[in-house]
């Protein structure tokens, strides 16, 4: 069978993936998984809303409930819902109708979908995407796979634990003209690491001097600080402020972590033109419909209309930001928690950046050969790049987490971190 094929090579797994599949092979009963991208609560399990739980109700309870197909664009109170969720209930490019939005699945589907459309029609400059070095991995499998030109910008300085905003700038200011950035909204995945407001004006003005494309990656939103509004500073910034005049923006949001909406898949693309042009938006979301219809026929009803319930219901937006706020508290305990135990403990370095870091991961410095001791020795999962999942912390582990780490570092060839 495999001669009527040329070049079909088994890839290796997932890390992320075979890094789930080796901790649930593991019989150890302590074991920890830090992997993970998923919240979980104070005793390591999944934790549904309660505004998810409410709108749950809500919407099955309701007389018009149904399963039919949605449109092509997906469930508009949804897409139009997010939208504001963004850029503000009062944003002049709502008001002024210079947004073109789109249901996909989730954020994966709003990247596919912006890749795709960038590879087709973007003429304006090279077919190059700068990606922060390091970034989500998924990042590079997307645009590589629809024949993007990937490459990277300085982002985390390992000597400082800080952001490298000196070579960030320097490679916008060295990209060819028209480039494409793919930025972290915030939360920025995996180090956690974000830019303060100053740096993201320098940051955003950068960009706009050279005429580069923006796509804003917004996969947290809420869920970094429990404030909606603190988290999407540099979004409401570059479009609402008109920093950014010269190309449209596009925003891939997901409401994955913010909503729990893991598994159903909840997500949008949004095209933030700099000056209306109704024809203009018109074909592009003509295009849109466009990749979904042959990728996907319409977009998933199920988990966008549980979203949708919670953006458009009062009772329930006010009810999920307290989640939010629940979420993101626990995490910041956690970080605290962590920091102080590693710094009670003596543990060779320096931890502050543990709690200076913000949303659902930490880039710990640890190296890959202590990741792997870690797994080993003590029943501890987390990704070789040593990022770890605040989320899985709880205060059942962290005491074993933090020995587990300090003896790695202790027996480590090399003990600075």
């Amino acid at each position: 069978m495999s001669k009527l094929f040329t070049n079909v090579k088994e890839l290796p797994p997932d890390p992320l993936f075979g890094l789930k599949a080796r901790y649930n092979k593991d019989s150890r009963s302590d074991k920890v998984d830090l992997g993970i991208g998923a919240y979980r609560d104070n005793n390591g399990k999944p934790w549904i809303l309660p505004a998810v739980r409410q709108a749950e109700q809500k919407l099955i309870n309701s007389p018009e409930y149904n399963h039919e197909y949605l449109s092509i664009s997906g469930f508009e109170p949804f897409y139009t819902g997010a939208a504001k969720v963004l850029l503000g209930d009062k944003s002049p490019a709502i008001e002024e109708g210079r947004v073109v939005s789109q249901q996909s699945l989730s954020g994966t589907g709003a990247l596919h979908l912006a890749g795709l459309f960038l590879k087709k029609f973007y003429s304006a400059g090279p077919h190059t995407i700068y990606l922060s070095q390091p970034t989500w991995a998924n990042h590079k499998q997307v645009f590589e796979t629809l024949g993007l030109t990937v490459k990277t910008y300085p982002y985390w300085d390992n000597a400082t634990k800080s952001l490298d905003l000196k070579g960030f700038l320097n490679t916008i200011n060295q990209a060819e003209l028209g480039s494409i950035f793919l930025l972290h909204a915030c939360a920025h995945n995996p180090t956690g690491l974000d830019p303060n407001y100053e740096q993201w004006n320098q940051i955003l003005a950068a960009l706009e001097a050279k005429k580069h494309l923006i796509i804003f990656d917004s996969a947290y939103q809420g869920f970094a600080s429990g404030d909606l509004e603190k988290d999407a500073y540099p979004i409401r910034k570059a479009i609402n402020d008109s920093v950014v005049k010269s190309t449209p923006i596009i925003i891939c949001q997901s409401f994955a972590k913010n909503v729990g909406m893991y598994g159903e898949r909840v997500g949008a693309i949004h095209v933030v033109l700099p000056t209306k042009d109704d024809a203009f938006g018109r074909a592009i979301k003509s295009q849109l419909n466009l990749i979904i219809r042959c990728e996907i026929s319409n977009p998933p009803a199920y988990g966008s209309k549980i979203v949708s319930t919670i953006l458009n219901d009062k009772e329930l937006y006010s009810q999920w930001r307290k989640d939010l706020v629940t979420m993101s508290s626990r995490i910041i305990k956690m970080r605290n928690a962590l920091r102080a135990k590693l710094e009670k403990l003596g543990t060779p370095g320096t931890w502050n950046h543990i709690t200076d870091q913000t949303g659902m991961f930490s880039f710990t410095g640890l190296t890959p050969e202590q990741v792997e001791r870690l797994e080993k020795k003590h029943g501890v999962y987390l990704v070789s790049s040593g990022r770890a999942s605040v989320a899985g912390l709880n205060d059942g582990n962290v005491d074993k987490v933090a020995n587990a780490i300090d003896e790695v570092v202790r027996n480590s060839k090399s003990s600075k971190l």
